[in-house]
């Protein structure tokens, strides 16, 4: 390769290059190729970790910076990237700008930041400088923007805390007017936005903006008596004039051509055409790389290796877009925000006919990945990786868009798109070519462009299936249509149907010369069927839904065509489009999001307690001072560690064989089972695991032992290259497998039961049966598990850990590694998310890395990438629900006989207490006299499911409502109607036989009812569906009762350490650990207000194993309950020893009074202790338990209302109503965005997330590209929130209740009113209104392929061939 260097005579090639950075200037030389931006930015030396890594695929946002540069306009340009992908050689001649260049707390915080946390935007706090950096990046190059441009300019960020609202509320405050969309008032000097609307005004976290001039404000306006918005927030306002700006050095520095050698690849970045030709001539299929967001995935998840990288970002004549007399011609390397940009001004200033085209490319692009890959990637770069599902290609088969091809020795090629993509990811490009320019023509008059796309979510999301069909007809005048119109040419695009985009040759010959009308539809249908085949089996799988697909998106193009040509004024009956069919040609146009939130107005003397006090440590996050466990400096003998994992589901191990991998550059050390120095076998109740696989591995990813190296990328590569021998065994992937193979948690079958089944059937009218299936869910926290171990003298061991679980992890790794509890101290300063999913699972990585550091001496630190976390760590389990319910006339249930079936995975872990809790909440809120609920739990081989907020409940819960809805349709009577009919009362006892005190649930179900005005927006939706055939809309009210506490009686208890400074200041230490549910924040309350102090005086560093011994993991949504009360107790004995002393000094200050008391030799640190009262639970054989489960009880109702399209599946959430029990509300803002974030996660769990296992147990959603959770696109439109107010719970501390899990379930209401609108859609079928099973979660597939017609019917499949 040195020598080939010599041929390169074209230009003259530099090792260094200058970049600004924060507004500094940063020279390099040398550098890696392979060194992303954000490894140079969170290098020890560098020392900006505030720029997270979330999933290293561009998928998150946890990453994003902001890069500022002259682009080919010669303007300055700010935009947001992910620096995960964006190589460190790219940003040459650029300004970055990384969450620390806005502002921090010691300088004062930007506007963006402070908004943010203000709004308390920034929960867990781990995804918050991605999203500020996203926010602020988008207003420095919009500064005009819209509230509905700001909305979607998050497109490319996730959140899995704060159900994105807040987030929201506080983005919008920057938003300039839209005569469409808001008016303007100002306050604050600062432009607020309120929606247009005839109903109340917009109210959010910081009230509606105008909150002092606002008659009609949400602090003016009179609600329940007693409540009100949240405060009003007094914003500090945002002058660009004021920002930093763009580096003169940088306006005067020119280009220059650039080349880095590193170990393994060599980058060049030419600054002509000749000098691109020549470099391809030299290096012949060397990678062109503009964004790197296809290369830089290829190398860091296939471990795939480019030995030369070519930039072509300086080369003019690939980076230039302009217009020709028949068309566009866009520069191959044209960002493709650059192209939106440019197309969005055609279609302003182009006659309508003209930009059809245009129209479909915007279509698209603005569903195209996010804001951050738009920014970045290029449009030649899209074309050229030839992906079959690719957005964009559809739309260049079907409107003819003509390539321009160049190399040094061949000169130029023009190229039809139809004759490029040759097969999968193979296109007709020489080796030394490359593609210079796009050619997009211009539509003619009576020409039709359309384009379509179906994903999982929205936003940012690959398709399932796209299309695009173009449609030039001519006006002719028929003897017996009157006027039709003539197909003079057609043309069509699918990705998502073969191994590449693809036309449909059979149908375009058909429709050439038709009259296009509804006579030609069924034959149309016919020939895509014969175009597009997708055997059984076929990739990506789905088969019947895709297929369906093709059909739909014609039928929608068909009747946006007529629409166009046929305006319905009733001139023309036999063309115009019926009005119950319009709903069909339209797509979802999400508009601007709105919310609500209401909570009871504390009195100041409890102050401050019951306060919607910002988040502790918000202002740390939105400035990325808040140091998460990674961004821990590495130590000079640090070392990092990868896990060797299973590729097998099931198999004996034969042999192990790390010798490739010991060879490999930087690798210090392997070990496996014969390394464990104490027990390999661990478990975090029985102990039927192995931290590391000795003879057999139980699934795939199962760990093998750890390579430790001296980067974390040399030791995930190492670990690749582990040898490992397999003798195959069989596998069991499903609960029907492990049932009909009878594979079980031996020693684990749970029952509860009350009265007499048999007199309860007996006693009814009706008995139906049948089953519910919940599927599983991904934890998906945005900072994976990870640790760092540091030993110590001895035997002593330092354990920084993301985990929930400290004293849990402090014993296994006392018990792996042979040594005493008493030498191993564990530190969580706080997690980023977590879940539940680091209440076990975690301890495993800690364990692992502890090995690795006991046997070298040396700090390790295992990180586990997004996949491999994933893969390893478990999920929500997967539920079987079968049922027989007897029920009277009325609908009142006499009689439930119902087995749950729970996937364990393979080891118990904390499965039985899931069950356990399915089996209590397994008659959500209704009282059933004859009741019998067992649990099993199947043992597979797929990862062991773990915790997961609502731990059970919510499947169990899911499944009752199922069977509530059944007997409502048996019955023909609304399911609320049922619901009322069969709910607790106060006094009543549970199946469980606790009695209920203090039951609010028909309170709070009315209260929701009436102000969510359910029974009148019932009666329109009816009205809606029957002028509506493709179109459905839905409503459900669904309740939740969650009992609180854990079950096992040792749990319930929390030890807390206070010390009292004699500067006045408080220390506090606690069990409990911090991942943004606001624990920390409410115990600084707790303890704030017990010592008559500011919370500015209480501070909490965090949490360790040598301050607060033998603590029970952060879980069951009860720690402000109890380290709370701990904190209080340890508070309240140090007051008690001030007590003489403040009765000799009554007017000292607080500071005065404990510097007395010091010199007077007064203790004023406390150990406080607390364990909650009668509660335990013990399962008895017979069914009939022992003890008392649940402390209390929380109560909720929420209102949900939907529209889906029919056609596709794709659904929007109109108006989520809630009301939630969380008794006197120590934090109310914290309570609220608890309710919002656990509300959406089951969104997600409800509709969106679906794991995806092969055959093989190979799990293939392993990553945001593959795996969607909500993002900012999926929350609801209208989102209101209510605390109930005047609901003291006297058991619990300052008659709080804890609310973390409970309303997660809620989000069932979205589930259920889907199903309604997807029976009133089989009704407008004319299908005959039988029960149809409808399982969760309700992807997009199952909603369309449950509203069957004539769509459906032509793809499916027989039930003989389906086994």
């Amino acid at each position: 390769m040195v020598g080939k260097e010599e041929e390169l005579t074209k230009e003259k090639y530099t090792p260094e290059f200058i970049f600004f950075l924060n507004g500094k200037k940063v020279e390099l030389r040398d550098v890696q190729p392979e060194t992303t931006l954000l490894q140079y930015l969170r290098q020890t030396s560098v020392g900006l970790t505030g720029t997270k890594l979330g999933c290293g695929e561009g998928g998150c946002g946890a990453c994003t910076v902001m890069i500022s540069q002259v682009e080919p306009d010669g303007l300055i340009h700010h935009r947001a990237i992910n620096a995960c992908l964006a190589p460190l050689c790219s940003v040459a001649g650029v300004s970055v700008t990384t969450i620390e260049g806005l502002g921090s707390t010691l300088t004062g915080l930007h506007p963006v930041q402070s908004r943010i946390a203000s709004s308390h935007g920034s929960q867990c706090g781990f995804c918050t400088p991605g999203i500020v950096m996203a926010l602020y990046a988008f207003l420095r190059e919009n500064p005009k923007a819209t509230p509905m441009q700001i909305e979607e300019a998050f497109d490319g960020n996730l959140c899995r805390c704060t159900g994105y609202r807040p987030i929201l509320d506080a983005a919008r405050t920057f938003a300039c007017s839209d005569e469409n969309e808001a008016h303007t008032h100002e306050f604050e000097g600062l432009s607020l936005t309120e929606k247009k609307s005839a109903e109340k005004t917009e109210k959010s976290a910081g009230g509606c903006g105008d909150c002092e001039n606002n008659p009609d404000c949400c602090m003016n306006k009179t609600k329940r008596e007693g409540t009100h918005c949240s405060s009003p927030v007094k914003y500090q306002p945002l002058d660009l004039k004021l920002e930093p700006i763009f580096p003169p050095f940088l306006l005067k520095q020119k280009p220059q051509s650039l080349c880095f050698r590193g170990d393994r690849v060599v980058w060049y970045r030419p600054l002509t055409l000749d000098g691109l030709y020549e470099l391809r001539k030299v290096y012949p299929g060397a990678k062109l790389v503009v964004g790197n967001t296809e290369v830089g995935i290829e190398v860091k998840f296939r471990n795939i290796i480019y030995p030369v990288l070519i930039s072509p970002l300086q080369v003019p004549e690939l980076n230039t877009i302009k217009t020709t007399e028949h068309g566009i011609d866009i520069g191959s390397a044209v960002t493709l925000t650059r192209v939106k940009s440019f197309i969005e001004e055609q279609v302003a200033t182009l006659p309508a006919h003209q930009t059809q085209t245009c129209k479909a490319i915007l279509t698209q692009l603005k569903l195209f990945a996010g804001n951050q890959i738009r920014n970045a990637g290029c449009l030649g770069g899209n074309i050229a990786t030839a992906s079959p599902i690719s957005d964009l290609n559809p739309v260049w088969v079907a409107v003819g868009v003509v390539l321009t091809v160049g190399s040094a020795d061949g000169g130029i090629r023009k190229i039809p798109i139809e004759k490029f993509f040759l097969k999968y990811r193979v296109v007709d490009l020489n080796p030394s070519e490359v593609i210079l320019s796009i050619h997009v023509p211009y539509t003619r008059p009576n020409e039709f462009v359309e384009a379509f796309k179906q994903s999982r979510r929205r936003d940012d999301d690959i398709s399932i299936v796209c299309a695009c069909f173009r449609l030039l007809v001519k006006d002719e005048v028929h003897p017996k249509k009157g006027h039709v119109l003539r197909v003079e040419d057609f043309g069509v695009g699918y990705g998502g149907m073969a191994v590449k985009a693809v036309s449909t040759p059979k149908t375009i010959e058909f429709l050439k010369g038709k009259i296009f009308d509804n006579e030609i539809l069924e034959e149309t249908y016919k020939y895509l069927a014969e175009d597009l085949p997708l055997p059984p089996g076929a990739p990506g799988g789905m088969i019947e839904y895709r297929r369906s697909l093709t059909t739909s998106f014609f039928f929608k193009f068909f009747l946006r065509v007529m629409q166009q040509k046929y305006p319905s004024n009733g001139t023309d009956l036999l063309h115009e489009v019926p009005p119950t069919q319009k709903s069909a040609a339209s797509v979802f146009h999400r508009g601007v999001s709105r919310g609500e939130q209401h909570y009871k107005v504390a009195n100041e003397d409890v102050a401050p307690v019951h306060q919607p006090i910002m988040h502790q440590s918000a202002e740390k996050q939105v400035t990325g001072e808040a140091l998460y466990l990674d961004d821990i400096p590495n130590p000079q003998n640090g070392l990092f560690a990868a896990f060797v994992m299973s590729s097998k589901a099931h198999a004996k191990v034969l042999s192990v064989d790390p010798s490739k991998a010991l060879e490999a550059r930087g690798v210090v050390a392997f070990f496996g089972p014969k390394d464990i120095p104490g027990d390999n076998q661990i478990g975090p109740i029985f102990h039927d695991e192995e931290l590391f696989a000795s003879h057999v591995v139980p699934c795939m990813g199962y760990p093998l032992g750890i390579i430790v190296a001296n980067t974390q990328q040399n030791a995930l590569e190492a670990s690749r290259l582990v040898d490992v021998k397999y003798e195959d065994l069989p596998t069991i992937l499903t609960i029907d497998q492990a049932i009909e193979q009878n594979s079980y948690i031996p020693s684990f079958h749970h029952i509860i039961a009350r009265g007499d089944l048999e007199e309860g059937f007996k006693g009814s009218d009706h008995v139906i049966e049948g089953e519910m299936r919940v599927g599983g869910q991904e934890h998906f926290y945005l900072e994976t598990n990870q640790s760092f171990i540091v030993p110590g003298e001895g035997r002593e061991v330092t354990v920084y850990a993301s985990t929930q679980n400290p004293t849990k992890t402090q014993y296994v790794v006392a018990k792996i590694l042979g040594i005493p509890a008493n030498h191993v101290v564990v530190k969580v300063k706080r997690m980023g998310g977590g879940f539940g999913g680091k209440e076990t699972r975690s301890i495993y990585v800690t364990s692992a890395a502890a090995v690795a550091a006991y046997h070298l001496r040396r700090p390790v630190r295992l990180v586990l990438d997004r996949d491999v976390d994933m893969v390893t760590s478990g999920y929500r389990h997967p539920f079987l629900g079968r049922y027989k319910v007897g029920f009277t006339k009325e609908g009142k249930v006499m009689a439930l006989d119902l087995h749950l079936y729970a996937d364990a995975g393979y080891s118990f872990d904390l499965s039985g207490g899931v069950m356990d809790r399915a089996l209590f909440h397994s008659e959500n809120a209704y009282n059933i006299p004859h009741i019998r609920v067992s649990g099993k739990l199947c043992k597979t081989n797929l990862p062991t499911n773990t915790a997961f907020r609502g731990f059970g409940g919510p499947q169990g819960m899911i499944i009752c409502e199922n069977w509530i809805e059944k007997i409502a349709f048996q019955l023909g009577v609304e399911s609320d109607r049922i619901r009322e009919l069969n709910f607790y009362k106060e006094g009543d006892f549970t199946h469980y036989r606790q009695q209920l005190v203090d039951c609010r649930l028909q309170r709070l179900w009315g209260e929701v009812k009436e102000t969510s005005q359910f029974v009148e927006r019932r009666d329109k939706i009816k009205k809606f569906n029957e002028e509506n055939q493709w179109r459905k809309r839905g409503i459900a009210m669904i309740p939740t009762k969650f009992g609180m506490s854990f079950t096992i009686k040792a749990m319930n208890q929390a030890g807390a350490l206070v010390h009292v400074y004699t500067d006045g200041t408080v220390l506090v230490t606690h069990g409990g650990t911090e991942m943004g549910q606001g624990l920390h924040t409410k115990v600084i309350q707790i303890a704030a207000r017990a010592l008559g102090v500011p919370v500015t005086s209480v501070h909490i560093a965090e949490t360790a194993t040598d301050k607060v011994a033998n603590t029970t993991p952060t879980a069951a949504s009860v720690q402000s309950d109890m380290n709370g009360m701990a904190v209080l107790n340890a508070c309240e004995q140090i007051m008690e020893k001030l007590k003489p002393i403040r009765e000799k000094h009554p007017n000292v200050s607080f500071k005065e009074l404990v510097n007395i008391a010091y010199f007077e030799r007064v203790n004023l640190s406390a150990n406080g202790f607390y364990a909650t009262p009668d509660v335990g639970y013990a399962f008895q054989d017979s069914g009939v338990g022992i003890g008392r489960p649940f402390n209390y009880f929380n109560y909720g109702a929420a209102v949900a209302e939907v529209e889906l399209d029919a056609l596709t599946g794709d659904h929007q959430i109109l108006r989520v109503d809630i009301l939630m029990d969380v008794g006197d509300s120590l934090n109310p803002a914290i309570d609220i965005g608890q309710v919002e974030g656990a509300f959406t996660q089951g969104i997600g769990w409800c509709l969106i997330e679906e794991l995806v296992f092969f055959p093989n147990g190979y799990l293939f959603t392993r990553g945001p590209s593959t795996y969607k959770i909500p993002g900012f696109g999926d929350v609801p439109l209208d989102f209101r929130v209510n605390l109930l107010g005047d609901a003291p719970n006297s058991r619990a501390i300052h008659s709080s209740k804890g609310v973390g899990e409970p309303p997660l379930f809620l989000s069932a209401s979205v589930f259920f009113a889907i199903r309604n609108a997807v029976r009133q859609a089989r009704l407008s079928q004319g299908l005959p209104d039988s029960w149809f099973d409808f399982f969760s979660p309700a992807t997009c597939e199952r909603i369309r392929m449950s509203c069957e017609d004539r769509f459906t019917a032509q793809f499916k499949t027989p039930v003989t061939e389906k086994k």
